[in-house]
């Protein structure tokens, strides 16, 4: 009896969104230990390792770090696309006032971060990090909000994988304006004609999956080799797939229901596993003493959820913007903490900034994860203990 019982709870922790988030800590934690064990150098081989093949003109051969981070994510991109235009067809972002909240608190999120940066770079060897602490790590962030589980209001979730996603698409604009050695215009026109072949299936009412699946796929090649970082091509996919605001399983609601364990409990515990690949060494501790360890750890937890709360409270104060639905400001802030998760995009532009200085990139990628990791522990408890104490005052007031 004791065994069934346990056997269904477990059953329902997998079910719950949590499950998730604990395999990515786990996998973060295990990524570290590698790291900084004998087993390290031969992990850095293997990620090294190339896999694909070259036929004719085209060549998918990529190293499985490459595969992981630019293929793997643009599915997990793809499942947050397929999230953001349901939720824009019927539901919290449905308003243009609601919808436009997330793209006002991104663009604070990005610039209060990169003035805390300059402000302490600004003039020496190490400013052309500037765009570090602009980005938000949408996996880690979501990761750490959906093990909050119903202890805060479903739309906050919307809210962040919205801002998220605007926050990323700064990213890869400024990494293709600012970081970018060579963009190839040529495969970006490939990519568009075939991203407007799609918007013209969906508006012929063509419902079957590969009519979508197998162009966006095609879109992710000429991406990738155009210079912009390829993940961009799932929320491009996302948005062009049929969905209805009735109770009728649409395209996208299918495919969505489709990516939701694979991605939970394979693409982002894998992607924290290989990303979080930090090597311990001497000087980097000190190293966040240094005016690159601060702009990079205090423009994520300071700048974000200043930016990202300022941002917000100025856009609904100026009614062009609604908040989301059963939430607060002090809501808006913890999301805004949990913001400063940068991680991935933020280490990806790291290297684009020092590429060659090993010392400053391994310093700079050592306060990403600390920047990161206050933010997130910090987001969590604030967060939790909101809903805890709102449930308390529920309670008198019955």
């Amino acid at each position: 009896m004791t065994k069934l019982i346990n056997l269904t709870v477990f059953r329902e922790f997998l079910r719950s969104g949590s499950a998730g988030g604990v395999l990515l800590l786990l996998c973060v934690v295990i990524s570290l230990i590698i790291a900084n064990s004998p087993l390290g150098s031969g992990f850095e081989q293997l990620l090294a390792t190339q896999i694909g093949f070259q036929s004719g003109g085209i060549m998918l051969e990529y190293s499985v770090l490459s595969w992981i981070n630019d293929g793997l994510m643009a599915v997990f991109f793809l499942m947050v696309g397929l999230e953001i235009k349901r939720e824009l067809v019927e539901g919290e972002l449905s308003s243009l006032q609601k919808a436009a909240l997330p793209v006002f608190a991104a663009l604070g999120g990005v610039v209060i971060p990169m003035l805390i940066y300059r402000f302490f770079n600004d003039g020496t060897h190490t400013e052309a990090g500037w765009g570090i602490p602009m980005a938000t790590d949408i996996a880690f962030a979501l990761a750490i909000i959906t093990m909050l589980g119903d202890k805060v209001p479903a739309s906050l979730k919307i809210f962040l994988a919205a801002l998220a996603i605007v926050d990323d698409l700064i990213a890869i604009l400024v990494i293709a304006v600012f970081y970018s050695t060579e963009l190839h215009l040529t495969y970006l026109l490939y990519a568009g004609g075939l991203f407007g072949l799609m918007l013209a299936f969906n508006k012929f009412g063509l419902k079957n999956l590969a009519f979508y699946l197998i162009p966006g796929a095609f879109i992710w090649y000429f991406i990738h080799h155009s210079g912009i970082h390829a993940t961009i091509a799932g929320v491009l996919t996302a948005f062009t797939l049929p969905t209805t605001p009735d109770e009728k399983e649409s395209p996208l609601e299918k495919l969505e229901h489709m990516l939701l364990k694979p991605v939970n409990f394979f693409i982002m515990p894998v992607f924290a596993l290989v990303n979080t690949n930090i090597l311990f060494e001497s000087g980097m501790v000190e190293g966040l003493t240094t005016p690159l360890g601060l702009g990079i750890i205090l423009g994520l937890f300071v700048g974000k959820p200043i930016g990202i709360t300022l941002f917000s409270w100025i856009s609904v104060k100026l009614g062009v913007c609604k908040m989301p639905s059963n939430a607060q400001w002090k809501h808006i802030f913890g999301v805004g903490i949990l913001g400063g998760i940068g991680f991935t995009m933020s280490i990806f532009i790291a290297i684009l900034s020092f590429s060659g200085e090993h010392l400053i990139m391994s310093e700079a990628k050592f306060s990403i994860m600390i920047g990161s990791l206050v933010s997130g522990l910090v987001g969590f408890v604030l967060l939790t203990k909101m809903a805890v104490r709102s449930n308390k005052s529920e309670v008198v007031d019955e």
